[in-house]
Formats: C-alpha cells, structure tokens, sequence
C-alpha cells in the first residue's frame, strides 16, 4: 500500500507560478513511475506530467515549457512546478504512483483567474 499526499494548490493569477508537492509513504525510488493528472470539471482525468524510475519524463503537449516535474528520492516526493499558467489549468491534481497497481493521491485544487 502506498499513500500519496499532494499540497502545494490554491489561487494563483494567470501568468503566475505554482509548485505541488507529492509526498508518498515509501520510497520513490522502488516505484515505477510519479506523475501528476488532473480532472477539470465535466473533463475527463488527464495525464499532465510524469517521470520515471530511470528520471525519463513525459509531458502533455499543453504543459510542455510550462511545467516541469522533479523528484527527490532523500524527501519521498514529487514536485510539480507550474509557470505562467492558464485558465484552462484549472482543475484537481492528482499525484499517481504506480508500482505493481496504480495509487491515487486526494488531489489538491488549483484554480488560474484573476
């Protein structure tokens, strides 16, 4: 089992930045892959980044020289950070693990308005 708690959301203006932070409760160096997905309301959940054990990242075409995700294995986490972010970014985040099955974090709010 492994538990995932995202922190890091909130307000932000369009233009601004924002940092998630995903701390998981073994250590990420045993995992196959992190990433951050994220669900706007009436929208499907969508992968937004991912990095792998091997450090190989995968961005969504929206995010890509936007958002950049990092992992430090010595804190257990995973961080996205988010530059001048949108509008459309609104939406839940959540952290993913997967491991030998997929783990959820609670997903943490961002919201992008002015």
């Amino acid at each position: 089992q492994v538990q995932l708690v995202e922190s890091g959301g909130g307000l932000v203006e369009p233009g601004g930045s924002l940092r998630l932070s995903c701390a998981a409760s073994i250590s990420i160096f045993t995992l196959r892959a992190m990433g951050w997905y994220r669900q706007a309301p009436g929208k499907e959940r969508e992968l937004v980044a991912q990095i792998t054990r091997g450090d190989n990242t995968n961005y969504a075409d929206s995010v890509k020289g936007r958002f950049t995700i990092s992992r430090d294995d010595a804190k257990n986490t995973v961080y996205l950070q988010m530059n001048s972010v949108k509008p459309e970014d609104t939406a839940v985040y959540y952290c993913n693990a997967l491991l030998v099955k997929a783990y959820w974090g609670q997903g943490t709010q961002v919201t992008v308005s002015s």
